[in-house]
């Protein structure tokens, strides 16, 4: 495995901390505050919010040399996350949350073109599963580790440790990622051209739409295995650990299939499994060993889907890559946005901890059938 790969897959191992520990140590921080979990949920959407703002920057950084463009993406998500860490109340947490999304989209989107860049010929899907594969580890450790440190000492040592992993991210990127070519500079305009096409708005409706059905029921994942599977409070960081190791398998899977056959196929195979899997947790959550069985099966199809969205974006959006690939992760987040707020919704009215998996199945399967579209129209008929 390249080292280059290795040092883009260390940024996205913190970013995925900072982005989903915030499931694991919701409780925590609700209690700290004064808050209700409801609202506790609002600093998941406001990291959302951030990566949808800081995505379309990359316009502006065009002209830069991808490599400079990812240390300054990291020192940005290091002073984010240190200002959560010292955050004195919920206002000043939630810009703390906003800054540390910032960095998210645009550090995919530039760090999928470059794992393309130094992948071997035939294996672009693969390269970038691996660069993603940060992400599927950070919630297969590092999520688990947040959450115990929250529970044990305090949620801000979480924040802490993740802003201060990023001069970790720095030193590799600085040393092991190569200065690639940049890309051709269409012009302002150039950059949203692609957008004129169907299939880039396929591909992101089905983003935005089957991973906000995911964070529907993941959101409240936490109280969720307490409240109604039963499972022990002592019990979430194995869960947890659990849930990041269907996400490690479900990435580096969908990988290998994507450059095996097509990345369509793989995304909306995945995306229907996560539409049966949610369904059932709304029936079957209060049996504890099937709740953790459709736990892992969700969190596999979240990052089964992530891989192969990515590198079609970056096929669709010829002369706007750099936008193409990070408006993926904009839609991911404004999903995630989108999830925690609906998935909030029943709670709020008094439902218990089942119904946000239920709101999710309906978004998840709108999120299938959309893929299996792009998938007859672009993949097997070859429209263009």
């Amino acid at each position: 495995m390249k080292k280059s790969l290795i040092a883009l897959a260390f940024g996205t191992l913190g970013l995925g901390i900072a982005e989903f520990v915030m499931m694991g140590i919701l409780p925590d921080v609700a209690r700290d505050l004064g808050i209700s979990i409801a609202t506790a949920g609002h600093l998941i959407s406001a990291y959302a919010l951030g990566v949808c703002v800081g995505a379309p920057m990359l316009i502006i950084a065009r002209k830069y040399p991808l490599k400079h463009i990812l240390l300054v993406l990291v020192g940005i998500m290091m002073a984010g996350n240190l200002c959560a860490s010292l955050a004195p109340n919920y206002w000043v947490l939630m810009l703390g949350r906003f800054i540390s999304g910032l960095p998210h989209g645009a550090y995919f989107g530039v760090g999928s073109i470059v794992a393309e860049k130094l992948a071997d010929k035939g294996k672009g899907s693969e390269a970038v599963s691996i660069m993603i594969a940060g992400m599927t580890v950070a919630n297969l450790f590092g999520v688990p580790l947040g959450t115990a440190l929250s529970t044990m000492l305090t949620w801000r040592l979480t924040f802490l440790v993740v802003g201060c992993w990023g001069l970790v991210i720095l030193y590799y990127i600085y040393r092991w990622v190569p200065m690639v070519e940049n890309l051709p500079d269409t012009g302002f305009k150039g950059q949203f051209r692609f957008l004129r096409n169907r299939a880039p708005w396929l591909i992101l409706a089905a983003t935005m739409l089957g991973n906000g059905g995911v964070l529907c029921w993941y959101s409240y994942i936490t109280p969720l295995l307490t409240e109604v599977s039963g499972f022990s409070a002592e019990s979430v960081t194995l869960l947890m650990m659990l849930a990041g190791f269907g996400m490690v398998v479900g990435n580096l899977a969908s990988g290998r299939l994507s450059d095996r056959y097509t990345p369509g196929r793989v995304a909306a195979l995945s995306q229907g499994m996560i539409a049966i899997a949610l369904l059932l947790i709304f029936f079957v959550a209060r049996v504890p060993a099937l709740s953790a069985l459709l736990m892992v099966v969700c969190t596999a199809g979240l990052f089964a889907v992530s891989s192969p969205q990515q590198v079609l974006l970056i096929h669709y959006s010829k002369g706007g890559e750099l936008l193409g690939a990070a408006s993926v992760q904009v839609a991911f987040n404004l999903g995630n946005a989108l999830g925690a707020y609906c998935g909030g919704l029943p709670l709020e009215a008094g439902l218990d901890y089942t119904y946000p998996a239920l709101i999710g199945s309906a978004f998840a399967l709108i999120g299938f059938l959309l893929l299996s579209y792009f998938h007859r129209r672009y993949e097997v008929a070859g429209h263009a």
